[in-house]
């Protein structure tokens, strides 16, 4: 422990599994001696945790980078923009420590030692990829927790630097995810989200199943519903998907990269399946639960991608039951095979792409939202106000409105969803169930 607490704020860009990890690094930081602020404030130590997904994610790391300079701070950088490029950091005033990803986990321990003057400033503690689990969970407020179950990619996507920031897939035992389990439970929070790069991919390393991970989760007293944030298609089996129908304990959403609707642009990007597959996983989904929630990842703008195979994803993402979409303007990231790929797509183009496929989200969004009015369904309201109203999410992933009651909040609430809003939340009756709000 120090014998004077040293100010510490932390800043996150990207993922949920970044934002995973800083929790757990902040936790860290609290028992070692440290003093956690909000990023901003004055502090001896800022830590920026990047991410280097796309030009965006880059813009904003260095751009955090500049915020943190104005405190006076010294700087730690760590993250996947840190691991593939720390050079760019090498002579960026107040930037103490670069660690890539192999040494995040251990960023604590670098600042006690950097307090103590064990470590010299200026210090690159850059590694070779990681190949370790570091183990991670967030608390998210009174409602919900997200727990990383597995990291890094397989796959090798032509457009995707993953796998070069965070390794091979791996993951840790059942019995080590379920002990942290219980200890979320412990806080009282009633919805665990499971974070990874390739979730479904879990069991690379220790021989097990997503599947049975799965089944021994539901098991774990405390918690009432668990969400997987995003599985990959062709890992999605008909065995998962019965065993969501077949418990309460898992939200009737599932989120499916896309990417593209047309064949030959899935073939050029090193996708694992085309879009017949992609399908059949829908209709999987909604022979067992016709009311869940599909979720997709498209890229537009992929070099090569023509108006015709554009049109080919319009045409298939308008004609599927797809709940919404997240849209993204293809990135060229340095050491990817598609950044050597001819027949670049000019900015332009990929604006108007990705403007085109957002207004049909809007409108399968309203669509299945529609769909729902008229049906009971379970909400976890959050303590966050709209208008008057307490915020929460059903389990098949509608965005729920209620007046404010803060009885509810963090609670399973069983409402009736009884129509749209021009805002496009769903507005939720409670009153027939607990008396008026």
């Amino acid at each position: 422990m120090l014998e004077i607490p040293r100010k510490v704020a932390f800043y996150t860009l990207g993922c949920k599994l970044n934002f995973t990890e800083t929790a757990a690094l902040m936790r860290q930081c609290s028992e070692r001696g440290f003093l956690c602020v909000p990023f901003g404030e004055p502090a001896d130590y800022v830590v920026i945790n990047t991410c280097s997904v796309t030009h965006t994610a880059d813009k904003k790391s260095r751009q955090a980078i500049a915020k943190a300079i104005k405190t006076g701070g010294k700087i730690i950088v760590t993250g996947c923009y840190a691991q593939l490029r720390p050079e760019e950091f090498t002579t960026v005033k107040n930037i103490v420590l670069i660690t890539g990803m192999a040494g995040k986990e251990k960023i604590i321990d670098y600042l006690y030692f950097l307090e103590k003057g064990e470590i010299k400033e200026g210090t690159m503690m850059h590694s070779s990829i990681p190949d370790t689990f570091f183990p991670a969970h967030s608390l998210h407020e009174r409602t919900r927790a997200f727990l990383k179950v597995q990291d890094g990619c397989d796959y090798h996507c032509a457009y995707c630097t993953v796998p070069l920031a965070r390794g091979k897939s791996r993951n840790p035992f059942i019995r080590e995810l379920v002990d942290r389990v219980k200890e979320i439970a412990a806080h009282g929070l009633k919805e665990i989200v499971l974070t990874g790069v390739n979730t479904g991919d879990f069991g690379k390393t220790t021989g097990e199943t997503f599947y049975e991970l799965l089944q021994q989760l539901i098991k774990v007293d405390g918690i009432e519903r668990y969400r997987i944030s995003s599985i990959e298609p062709e890992l999605l089996t008909e065995q998962i998907v019965v065993l969501v129908a077949e418990t309460d304990r898992i939200a009737h959403h599932f989120h499916l990269p896309l990417q593209s609707g047309s064949n030959r642009i899935l073939a050029l990007m090193q996708r694992r399946y085309n879009k017949e597959l992609y399908a059949s996983r829908i209709h999987m989904i909604k022979k067992y639960l016709p009311y869940a929630s599909v979720g997709a990842d498209v890229i537009v703008g992929f070099p090569g991608e023509t108006d015709k195979d554009f049109q080919e994803t319009f045409e298939f993402v308008k004609k599927e039951d797809i709940s919404y979409l997240h849209v993204f303007p293809y990135s060229e990231r340095p050491g990817t095979k598609a950044a050597s790929m001819p027949d670049k797509v000019p900015y332009a183009e990929k604006e108007a792409r990705a403007e085109e496929l957002l207004k049909l989200s809007v409108q399968k969004k309203k669509a299945f939202y529609l769909k729902n009015v008229g049906r009971m369904e379970k909400v976890i309201f959050e303590k966050k106000y709209h208008k008057g109203k307490m915020i929460g999410f059903t389990s098949n992933y509608i965005e729920v409105g209620s007046p404010f009651n803060n009885a509810f909040i963090g609670k399973i609430t069983p409402v009736k969803l009884i129509g749209v809003r021009e805002n496009g939340l769903m507005e939720a009756d409670i009153t027939g169930i607990t008396g008026d709000v």
